[in-house]
């Protein structure tokens, strides 16, 4: 196979929350020729992502077509997860036309791009480029700053570091004093050559994100990271928990004690189901930082369990009784 006729790939990355599943809604909304497969990798045992993606009920988001890894970062379980989702993938009798891999917004981008460069796959499929979104208001908040002593500052710049296009997302809450600011700060972290583009709820041409044509497993050198030097990966510094709640009957009373909780544990994302007493649709709750939103997104269907769950996620120390006793009230 020739690079020409290398299947195409791209790796979506960005911090918790930051907008990376908004935006593959989006584009598989929009999108209108080539046929995608959708890899999505979480942080945490919940597959919320996945779920969101194949509730989506547009053409090209079939669920044979949206694979979940949910066995923790896909940067350190390249061997036993990725490969083997990506042969599966391409030894298809009718591979995808392109293949778009969501990250968990805790995973370092460039151990995935030099996985490309494994023999099984490297005739096979080419990074056509790396997408980071950033969250602009965490960002505006300080919370990637040094000054906030955690591990965030060099995760965030390691995203930033293997990135061909960055999507500022979230610019509608930020003022243009502040945006600019922020583009400039991400532009200072990035390689030359590399954009940054404005998006609101994710929404962004399809032929913007598809095509960019970088081939960035050949160029894996010139993305210089803060782990480079580190044989093994891990993230001890971050950890997740289950929370099971039962049916709720205020949606809005349930996103303030969540708000309570973040305040008082610093959690950085909550995300999950909710069955809401008398409703026949399931609640999707997304929470980043004191930012709690919910919608609902499909009907709960014939035999499928009406269950209430949220992962909680944040740096390694929650006080996971506490934050437990506090979101159920």
């Amino acid at each position: 196979m020739t690079a020409s006729h290398k299947i195409p790939a791209t790796v979506i990355t960005g911090f918790l929350g930051a907008g990376k599943t908004t935006l593959i809604r989006h584009m598989l909304e929009t999108i209108d020729g080539p046929r995608l497969a959708l890899v999505i990798n979480e942080f945490g045992d919940l597959g919320i992502d996945g779920g969101v993606l194949e509730a989506c009920g547009v053409e090209g988001c079939a669920e044979d077509d949206v694979i979940e890894l949910a066995n923790g970062c896909i940067c350190c379980t390249v061997a036993d997860d990725f490969l083997p989702t990506m042969l599966k993938l391409v030894d298809r009798p009718d591979p995808p036309d392109h293949i778009v891999i969501e990250t968990s917004g805790l995973a370092l981008p460039k151990p995935l791009v030099q996985a490309f460069n494994w023999p099984e796959i490297r005739t096979r499929v080419t990074v056509d480029g790396v997408v980071a979104v950033v969250d602009g208001p965490a960002v505006a908040e300080g919370r990637f700053a040094a000054a906030h002593d955690s591990p965030l500052e060099e995760l965030f710049e390691d995203q930033l570091a293997c990135a061909d296009l960055v999507l500022l997302n979230k610019a509608d809450l930020l003022g243009e004093g502040v945006a600019a600011r922020i583009e400039d700060e991400v532009d200072a972290l990035l390689r030359p050559g590399v954009r940054v583009v404005r998006t609101a709820h994710g929404r962004l041409r399809p032929d913007v994100l598809l095509g960019i044509e970088a081939g960035a497993e050949d160029y894996i050198e010139a993305r210089r990271t803060h782990h480079d030097d580190e044989e093994d990966h891990d993230h001890d510094e971050f950890e997740s928990f289950i929370v099971e709640i039962g049916a709720v009957a205020a949606p809005e009373t349930l996103a303030g004690r969540i708000e309570a909780a973040v305040d008082a544990h610093d959690i950085l994302r909550v995300k999950g189901f909710i069955d809401v007493s008398g409703k026949d649709m399931r609640l999707v709750l997304q929470g980043v930082g004191r930012r709690i939103q919910h919608y609902y997104d499909r009907e709960w269907r014939a035999g499928e369990p009406r269950a209430s769950r949220l992962v909680v996620i944040g740096e390694a120390g929650l006080d996971q009784a506490a934050i437990r006793a506090a979101i159920l009230g």
